[in-house]
């Protein structure tokens, strides 16, 4: 049952356009036109573009994959009955639950490889067996943080039209504020204070550190995975109190 709603769930991804546009297209795009641009330069940690943004980018995917076909999904079935329709259905809840999170891994870990691939070919990113392991372990940590808070996010939305513009903005904010544009110090003073605030600025910069065998101890360090946590925490307590307010 499971892997015949899994590969419905796959099916039906694979036919809307605007989750392919923001999850599959954009992101590989947008990593290869600002490579061009800025290839040359050196970054924080006296890091390349490619040891920089690699992990930058495949964050990106995850969270849009998360966000768009996993949160907005919720709103949809939610919003036009399908959930009604799937308790009188033999395809019980958590069956069509684990099936929307395991697509979301399966996205998000093809994007992974796919930015990975575009990173060897096209900026001489090395191939390290250890640390693609590590990484891709911390990677689905932040799969699963992601998934409970877009859960928890959209759990407040009633109408799809509500949802899919929140995700088209939240999208430009994360993009700016998050350092997938381009590194938070160069922005202006409002957007450095913004990012402070914005979960996938945190993720994103443990998850670069950890890429390139970088992540130690630090205030700045502990700060991002206790505001990361706390933000886990609050979800997972909004979606019980959600849960509970529907039986």
């Amino acid at each position: 049952m499971l892997a015949t709603q899994l590969k419905y769930d796959l099916l039906m991804f694979s036919r809307e356009l605007f989750y392919l546009v923001f999850t599959i297209v954009v992101p590989p795009v947008t990593y290869i036109f600002m490579g061009q641009l800025f290839g040359d330069q050196t970054y924080v940690g006296n890091l390349s573009y490619a040891q920089t943004y690699t992990p930058s980018y495949i964050l990106l995917i995850t969270f849009t994959t998360v966000f768009f076909a996993f949160g907005f999904d919720q709103v949809t079935h939610r919003t036009t009955g399908v959930e009604k329709r799937i308790r009188l259905s033999p395809v019980s809840k958590n069956t069509l639950l684990l099936s929307s999170i395991i697509r979301s891994i399966i996205i998000t870990s093809f994007g992974y490889l796919f930015i990975y691939a575009i990173g060897m070919l096209v900026y001489d990113l090395q191939f390290h067996m250890l640390n693609f392991i590590m990484a891709y372990g911390f990677f689905i940590l932040l799969n699963a943080a992601l998934l409970v808070i877009a859960s928890a996010i959209y759990s407040f939305f009633k109408e799809v039209k509500s949802a899919l513009v929140f995700s088209i903005v939240i999208f430009q904010v994360v993009i700016f504020t998050g350092g997938f544009a381009f590194p938070i110090n160069m922005m202006p003073k409002f957007v450095q204070v913004i990012a402070n605030f914005n979960p996938l600025y945190h993720m994103n910069n443990l998850f670069i550190a950890v890429w390139n065998d970088q992540l130690t101890i630090t205030n700045s360090t502990l700060i991002s995975i206790s505001y990361i946590s706390c933000l886990v925490i609050v979800a997972l307590f909004i979606l019980r109190s959600s849960n509970i307010s529907r039986i």
